[in-house]
């Protein structure tokens, strides 16, 4: 790419990060002042305010939203006659390592070989950047640009969460039930909520996992369909609330992405109790 700047690449990728790590969106502060608003048990509506004014406050002095910092997960969006070379690749990954510097992330990564990372007997890296982010998600854009989505996952989530078939029996109903089911039970051992509920439904299990991270960039708190709007509602009914003290607000929203399918039995669901402060996503135009 001919008018490719590296360095402005980098700086960009960098405060995104930052942002991501930091900031809440306008459409996710006004669902918690719904939530707020429209909560009668005290102690729930004080966690609403308590976690809307930490946000506040992490907003103003650019500090991460929560001590589990999150790993980096990239979907980078390519319009018809725009380009990614291996230049912007590598200016992307280096903005990573800034950001998380920047921000700063919590050191997590693992040092050492295959079997070291997987006990931890290879130490902590100091290095903020030592947490890697995972593999970039790409797809294609209307707007001809390339636009670049950092989301920040923690570690919570990622313990609740399920990825796994359904037996649709020919009733989109049966699949819903069955994410209800698992979503009810992720939240109520989360801890961290309320959550907004990130689901895939793919064809595999990749498929799945890539449509809960592209419902994360494309959903929205203040646009629900119905089948969103019915997970999130039986999901509240079942008097969770903020940090499990009861009340209305267990799922503040539902962001569901359905791929494509295939002529089978099955359906592969991929449902993630995002915490109270995801999703931590940011996005710039590169």
């Amino acid at each position: 790419m001919n008018n490719f700047d590296y360095d402005k690449t980098v700086a960009l990728v960098c405060d995104t990060l930052v942002k991501a790590g930091s900031t809440f969106r306008e459409d996710k502060k006004e669902a918690y002042r719904n939530a707020i608003k429209n909560e009668d048990n005290e102690k729930a509506k004080w966690v609403l305010e308590t976690v809307l004014e930490n946000a506040e406050a992490a907003e103003k002095n650019h500090s991460p939203l929560c001590d589990d910092t999150g790993i980096p997960h990239i979907v980078l969006e390519v319009g018809e006659d725009a380009a990614v070379s291996g230049r912007m690749l590598d200016a992307i990954k280096e903005g990573v390592a800034q950001g998380l510097r920047k921000l700063p992330g919590r050191p997590m990564g693992i040092m050492g070989d295959d079997s070291q990372r997987l006990d931890q007997s290879g130490g902590l890296n100091p290095d903020s950047a030592g947490v890697e982010p995972a593999p970039i998600l790409l797809r294609k854009c209307k707007e001809n640009v390339v636009r670049l989505h950092i989301m920040m996952f923690g570690g919570g989530p990622a313990i609740r969460a399920k990825t796994y078939r359904v037996f649709h029996k020919h009733d989109t109903q049966v699949v819903l039930d069955e994410i209800v089911k698992w979503a009810t039970e992720g939240v109520a051992q989360l801890g961290c909520s309320p959550c907004t509920l990130a689901i895939g439904i793919g064809r595999s299990h990749f498929e799945a996992a890539s449509m809960m991270l592209q419902a994360q960039v494309d959903g929205r708190y203040d646009v629900q369909s119905d089948m969103e709007r019915q997970i999130t509602e039986r999901v509240n009914a079942a008097d969770i609330g903020p940090l499990g003290l009861h009340g209305k607000t267990s799922v503040l929203a539902t962001f569901l992405k359905v791929g494509p399918q295939r002529a089978s039995g099955v359906r592969i669901v991929c449902v993630r109790p995002t915490c109270c402060f995801e999703p931590r996503i940011a996005t710039v135009e590169l």
